[in-house]
């Protein structure tokens, strides 16, 4: 499993979110299974709603030995749509730009992070307001050598087993998806 480095200090950096408020930077509560082989590669739990902000702070924080994020596919219901405001196609970080697409197909509790290597990373995202140790048990298991659940069986959502998601074709003329 692999979390970020990224422990906040007295003197963290403060970052600029979205509407110019200044936040504290605090670690990227992330977890990458080392040799994945099951639906999922492991889980990522985000602060908020805000996808713009979620995924700056992914890309800038994502793990090097990892790999850089390049792309990005997100599950809509797990993200606030703001009235009036057009999901974006792509979000700047201060590791660069992240082009962003959503799932044909919604409500997958997923995001497919592909790399600049060509390598895709599914991770379950685990909603912000859950609570600590359910969170904490969901990225322990979603990053485990042993998992074989989906994203909808670890958040305890269903067992309705779709092994195809993460896996669609990914457009690369956009950030769109097909089955």
């Amino acid at each position: 499993m692999t979390t970020s480095p990224h422990a906040p200090s007295p003197a963290a950096p403060v970052a600029s979110a979205p509407g110019g408020t200044a936040v504290a930077s605090q670690p990227l509560r992330l977890s990458i299974a080392e040799d994945p082989h099951g639906p999922v590669d492991g889980a990522w739990w985000p602060r908020s709603r805000d996808l713009v902000t979620e995924v700056a702070d992914l890309v800038d924080h994502f793990p090097v030995e990892v790999g850089r994020l390049d792309r990005l596919l997100f599950s809509r219901p797990d993200w606030d749509d703001p009235e009036g405001v057009a999901t974006p196609r792509r979000v700047r970080a201060a590791r660069g730009t992240v082009k962003t697409g959503s799932f044909p197909s919604d409500d997958t509790h997923l995001v497919v992070a592909k790399l600049a290597s060509g390598r895709r990373v599914r991770l379950v995202v685990v909603p912000p307001d859950t609570i600590e140790s359910e969170a904490r048990a969901v990225m322990t298991a979603a990053g485990g050598p042993d998992n074989h659940r989906t994203a909808r069986e670890l958040l305890g959502l269903d067992t309705d087993r779709r092994d195809d998601l993460g896996h669609q074709a990914w457009d690369d003329d956009g950030a769109g998806a097909t089955p």
